[in-house]
């Protein structure tokens, strides 16, 4: 093995450069709930629980400890044992809520129970929300009196709790009289179904085990706390402010993250930039998990100049590729905020790539090394042939995270894992002669302009670094001559009047012919999912539906 970046010519395959992490005996019954707490409880996070507060609500101002936050988790697993006798262990728990105090409370107790957690965005639509409901058959629902009425009620058997009801407030909060009869909970049962973003097709429930979770937690737990263990210190107290939705697999598994290592969490039910900004100040937060739109706005933005944020740190950076050119821009206005950029997949229980120090984090456009326990290949989607460093290919990765399927979708689940374990992950990828990984783009989502193949996200990198650019995309257009053609969408910066013929200028000195952007459209903001992944298909439905189309 190559100890510059972890290539074997003999199995061609990459190896993680980082130390590896013991994970608990597979045959040892363990949930996820269970091995956070022996991290929380544990001396070297060393926290208070009667005095360390877990959550705080931005919105309210309502706090919530740690020692509160363990009653009312059990409180609520002994509520629901009590009024729903038949939910069992590996039943389904569908949640639709906004980002609330609440959530993390029914996300442990449910967890704790060995029920499967399934948290869905409350902005899908009926339908998609029908489509999620008939994937993971749940027989029990938490919702919110906002979103419970786009819910099937007839394909959930137990009903619905409101999370803002006097009842869920009566679960959390009264001791029910008769203990918790928590079951025997092993590695390999589910713990959640989360869904994939369908930015090129229907959603898919991804099925993860408390297993993938316990090995993503145990890499998390062991990167921050190496250097301390040995020392036998005790770590600082960070405050993190979520700005992801705890629906999505970066926010779920930073919800564990911060829990099990004794963190603050500072929430909001919907995200508001200057509120955030705000938030930061007063809570004094040195911590942030961000998708690059976040970035982006934190770089160009002049409301970001307004707040006191000097008590930031570090920024955690996924969900989409990061352009060199914003980095660039956010460390020069912030240059005592580090990024470490990373790279993961729901399917991989949001972890596969990361950065580890500041010296990493100076690879811009990189999402990082391999992480602790994973495997990668690069593999030529045309021929099948495997590929050494700085060649690009499908990447395929193995690891420990790695979903066990795809819920109710057995084509789908055997045409993204193959026998030997491998997920292929869609991405077109290399690695460079240091093991850093560099995403170039969805491989579904390449322009084929005649013979020759256009990175969307590459051109997308380029047009955000044009000062009168707030924002961009880039999609491909149907052409008779070259079969399609870079078309990009644009957002300009209040008060600019940057012409189309502009942006195909200044984009057409920085690339190769065949990469030009041949067609501009102005738009008030690019569609986006959660993780802050573009949503090309409502782009273009919409430049080839004509202006009828809606976005």
């Amino acid at each position: 093995m190559d100890p510059k970046n972890g290539y074997c010519p003999d199995t061609r395959t990459f190896k993680s450069l980082r130390p590896s992490v013991p994970l608990p005996l597979l045959t040892e019954p363990l949930s996820i709930v269970q091995y956070t707490l022996s991290f929380l409880n544990s001396p070297t996070t060393g926290i208070n629980v009667n005095a360390t507060t877990f959550l705080v609500d931005a919105t309210t101002g309502h706090r919530l400890s740690y020692v509160d936050f363990l009653r009312q988790t059990q409180n609520l697993a002994s509520s629901i044992q009590t009024r729903f006798p038949s939910l069992s262990q590996n039943d389904v728990a569908f949640v639709l809520s906004p980002t609330s105090i609440h959530v993390p409370v029914v996300y442990f107790a449910l967890l704790s129970l060995g029920v499967v957690v399934s948290p869905a965005n409350p902005l899908s639509s009926i339908s998609e929300l029908t489509h999620m409901v008939q994937l993971c058959k749940p027989l029990i629902a938490f919702a919110t009196s906002s979103t419970v009425g786009k819910l099937p009620s007839s394909l959930i058997p137990l009903g619905t709790i409101l999370l803002d009801s006097p009842e869920f407030l009566s679960m959390i909060q009264i001791s029910v009289s008769n203990p918790i009869s928590y079951p025997i909970i092993r590695q390999s049962d589910s713990a959640a179904i989360l869904y994939s973003s369908g930015t090129t097709g229907k959603v898919k429930g991804v099925e993860l085990t408390h297993r993938n979770l316990i090995a993503l937690m145990a890499s998390l737990y062991h990167n921050k706390y190496s250097d301390i263990v040995d020392e036998g210190e005790k770590a600082e107290q960070e405050v993190s402010f979520m700005t992801l939705p705890l629906f999505h697999v970066f926010g779920f598994f930073m919800l564990i993250r911060l829990a099990s290592m004794g963190e603050t969490m500072v929430m909001m039910d919907r995200f508001d930039f200057e509120k955030m900004l705000a938030a930061v100040e007063k809570y004094s937060v040195t911590y942030m998990p961000v998708s690059p739109p976040l970035v982006v706005a934190m770089a160009k933005s002049d409301l970001a100049l307004k707040y006191d944020l000097s008590s930031l740190k570090l920024l955690a950076c996924g969900g989409a590729p990061l352009g060199k050119e914003v980095a660039e821009r956010f460390k020069s206005r912030f240059p005592n905020v580090e990024i470490l950029q990373g790279y993961g997949l729901t399917e991989t229980t949001g972890g596969a790539t990361g950065m580890s120090s500041p010296e990493e984090s100076d690879r811009y456009g990189s999402a990082g090394r391999l992480g602790v326990n994973v495997e990668a290949k690069i593999v030529d989607p045309e021929s099948g042939e495997t590929l050494p460093p700085g060649q690009r290919g499908e990447l395929w990765l193995r690891a420990p995270t790695i979903m066990k399927g795809y819920v109710g979708d057995k084509q789908a689940t055997s045409a993204t894992l193959d026998p030997e374990g491998w997920l292929k992950t869609g991405d077109l990828c290399y690695f460079d002669e240091d093991g850093f990984l560099y995403v170039v783009d969805r491989l579904k989502e390449l322009i084929k302009y005649k013979a020759y193949q256009v990175p969307p996200a590459e051109l997308e990198h380029l047009l955000q670094s044009i000062p009168d650019v707030a924002d961009a995309a880039v999609i491909p257009y149907p052409d008779e001559e070259a079969g399609e053609i870079p078309m990009a969408y644009i957002v300009r910066r209040p008060g600019s009047t940057i012409s189309e013929s502009q942006i195909i200028d200044v984009i057409a000195k920085q690339v190769s012919p065949y990469k030009k952007i041949r067609r501009v459209a102005f738009i008030n903001a690019i569609p986006k999912s959660p993780a802050g992944k573009i949503l090309r298909r409502e782009l273009v439905n919409h430049a080839t539906n004509g202006a009828s189309a809606r976005l």
